[in-house]
């Protein structure tokens, strides 16, 4: 059987028989043109390419001190901790979900705890404040 496949902007062309694949042809893929007759509504759409989902906006830090930020990208199970608390090196901050795993963020220092950026449940990206010490 013959497939053809675009991938990347490239189409390949294969042929599989048997469990085995073999690459027959491979070319630049080009976007059909637009037809003549209405040449005005096609241009507006090609030059505008569809805007990507916006990714959340990082919380933004306003509280003196250190911010804790996530390690990796994962979930908030479960927050320790709320304005004003003091808390002490090594105090579980935030419990975080990631690749199936459950994640202590622990505290860097002793300090009192200024702002808290994340929530149970909300996502957070590697690098994200968490969590800000003063």
């Amino acid at each position: 059987m013959k497939y053809k496949i675009t991938l990347n902007g490239r189409t390949y062309e294969v042929e599989v028989e048997a469990g085995k694949a073999m690459l027959l042809d491979e070319y630049e893929a080009i976007a059909p043109a637009a037809p003549a007759a209405a040449p005005a509504a096609a241009a507006p759409a090609a030059a505008a390419p569809a805007a990507a989902p916006a990714a959340p906006a990082a919380p933004a830090v306003t509280g003196a001190g250190d911010a804790v930020n996530a390690p990796m990208p994962g979930t908030i199970l479960k927050v320790n901790v709320q304005n004003g608390q003091a808390v002490k090196e090594g105090d579980v901050l935030v419990v975080l979900e990631a690749m199936k795993m459950e994640n202590e963020i622990l505290a860097p220092k002793n300090g009192t705890i200024t702002q808290v950026l994340v929530s149970k449940g909300s996502t957070v990206d590697t690098g994200a404040p968490m969590v800000v010490i003063g």
